[in-house]
């Protein structure tokens, strides 16, 4: 029987997490779910952002519903024991070096994007992000003096094993969609950037049906905001694609509609909203939780192969969207949002049926 391991997390990460659950026992019954914790609840209790407790349960289980971490009252904490340490530890302990973020816009919310109606529609693309390795993990880093001159280190570091991974699932995922991959690189300044377009090229040999292009992040920036419907599936290093994913997610009007999903080997995956913790806003009721209700339909499809539920939860979503129900990051002016947090989950309940 599978088990899920539920991490809420911080802020609005245990109101949204809690229509999350509901949906996911309404549509697999039969799946079971345990909690835990992390970021800073975990610092609260544990003294650490992850304990190797809650990790060793992640790993036993495999698949992850996450919530959110972070907020104000922990940034005081010395950087390797802030709540982002905990995320970062459980994608790299269970090796989640995959993640998707689709970037698909409802009809009903056309009008919610910043852009021009007809700039969005039929916006459908998926930023695939290479998560374990580059920037935020290469060594050397950190901070030190010299010669009396304050200095700081970062290193981007990328192996082949590591490109040619990462670029597969970009493929595989374009195979499924419309055979398309937009390479995202600044192979004109960066060496580890050209070294990834030759291992990306040498990828695309081994699918001749998928159509494989190049684009440097600064004009693909530029591009998603003029023409964001000539994307199908976006492949990125670790940087660029944290980046190029928020903008592509803000296209859709609010990052409160986006679920991501962060897989491994052995079927492991981590899935979880991309709207943060908003602690401005927690305990207030007006979290929206469509993000993580996403975030079960993506666990049903890359979690557990369960398409068919998948698809239930979406189109109940799009149900609840095309009824006019809205929270307020989604409605065109404040004061027509009708819907809070468990207003929206309930919504979506009965869709369901």
């Amino acid at each position: 029987m599978p088990r899920i391991l539920v991490l809420p997390g911080d802020g609005i990460g245990p109101e949204v997490m809690e229509q999350a659950c509901a949906v996911l026992a309404r549509v697999a019954p039969d799946v079971e779910t345990e909690a835990g914790l992390i970021g800073g609840c975990a610092i609260n209790a544990d003294g650490v952002p992850l304990s190797d407790a809650t990790l060793a349960r992640a790993k036993a289980c495999g698949l992850i519903l996450l919530g959110a971490v972070g907020g104000p009252k922990w940034d005081q904490l010395a950087p390797d024991r802030r709540p982002e340490k905990g995320l970062l530890r459980i994608r790299k302990e269970l090796d989640l070096f995959a993640n998707l973020r689709p970037a698909s816009v409802f009809s009903a919310l056309e009008d919610a994007s910043p852009l021009r109606r007809e700039a969005v529609q039929g916006v459908d693309l998926i930023v695939v992000r290479e998560l374990t390795g580059g920037l935020y993990y290469g060594e050397p880093r950190g901070r030190a003096d010299q010669d009396g001159v304050r200095r700081a280190l970062n290193t981007m570091v990328y192996t082949e094993p590591e490109v040619e991974r990462i670029a597969r699932v970009a493929f595989e995922t374009a195979r499924r969609r419309r055979h398309l991959v937009t390479n995202i690189h600044k192979a004109n300044v960066l060496e580890v950037s050209a070294f990834w377009n030759e291992v990306v090229e040498a990828t695309a040999k081994h699918y001749p049906d998928v159509t494989l292009e190049h684009q440097l992040v600064d004009s693909a920036a530029m591009v998603l905001l003029r023409d964001a419907p000539r994307f199908d599936v976006l492949l990125c290093p670790n940087l660029f694609g944290d980046i190029i994913s928020d903008e592509a997610a803000m296209i859709t009007g609010s990052l409160g509609m986006l679920p991501s999903a962060s897989l491994g080997v052995e079927g492991r995956g981590l899935f979880e909203p991309v709207h943060g913790s908003a602690p401005d806003i927690a305990g207030q009721d007006a979290a929206n939780p469509l993000a993580a209700i996403l975030c079960v339909a993506m666990l049903l499809e890359h979690g557990l192969s369960r398409l068919d539920e998948a698809e239930r939860v979406r189109e109940a979503v799009q149900k609840v969207l095309d009824q006019g129900y809205r929270s307020a990051d989604i409605a065109r002016a404040p004061d027509i949002a009708n819907a809070g947090t468990q207003e929206m989950g309930r919504r979506v309940m009965e869709a369901l049926g």
